[in-house]
């Protein structure tokens, strides 16, 4: 009776080891931001990520920058920040040899920025006068569902797409300038926010399917 135990102990250990075994890790660019940089006039700004494969487990880091300089009737706004996310992504496609996703997950968004305002009141009796708000070392965080692909297109290489519904943003109020877009979520007013990133995806270390 106790070898029988021993025997069923030492195979429950070893499924959990097995379910926990790390077995690649992935790191990749986001395509999606260079190319709004390169086609428009008030973005700028990169994304990265990198995920560890735990099975159909994959535990997600996420950075970025951006730069927004936008041209108002009256004025101009700017901000530039730096953002992350951090969450896991679950693959629904679980005996796919060649690691394609399909996938479901969440997210935990944090950014660290600043921004500004001018702009101009034109009165009778002043005539026009130049206003500047700012708010400097803003911090801001939010929650996101994620879903989207993964495909396998040569040996160590992965293209895929997540699309994200952003939600809870959670700004201070008690700025001289209310908060107009936070980098990594987007505008504030906008709750929930979508989002869109296209990501070619490198495999390095252990798991690789030959």
């Amino acid at each position: 009776m106790l070898v029988s135990f021993s025997v069923y102990g030492q195979a429950k250990q070893d499924t959990v080891r097995q379910k926990i075994k790390l077995t690649a890790v992935r790191i990749g660019v986001d395509l999606v931001q260079p190319i709004k940089t390169f086609s428009t006039d008030d973005f700028s700004g990169w994304e990265a990520t990198v995920d560890a494969e735990f099975r159909n487990y994959y535990p997600v880091v996420e950075l970025g920058q951006w730069k927004r300089d936008i041209v108002l009737s009256n004025g101009r706004y700017t901000n530039s920040g730096n953002y992350w996310r951090v969450g896991v992504d679950i693959n629904l496609l679980k005996k796919d040899k060649a690691k394609n996703m399909f996938f479901f997950g969440l997210r935990y968004g944090r950014s660290a920025y600043r921004e500004d305002l001018t702009y101009k009141i034109s009165t009778d009796e002043f005539g026009n006068t130049i206003n500047y708000l700012k708010n400097d070392d803003m911090k801001s965080g939010w929650a996101e569902m994620t879903t989207g692909l993964r495909v396998r297109v040569l040996k160590n290489f992965w293209m895929g797409y997540t699309g994200r519904l952003k939600f809870a943003v959670s700004v201070a109020e008690d700025q001289r300038l209310q908060s107009y877009d936070v980098p990594g979520y987007g505008l504030t007013f906008k709750k929930p926010w979508w989002g869109f990133n296209y990501y070619l995806l490198f495999n390095f270390g252990a798991g690789q399917n030959k």
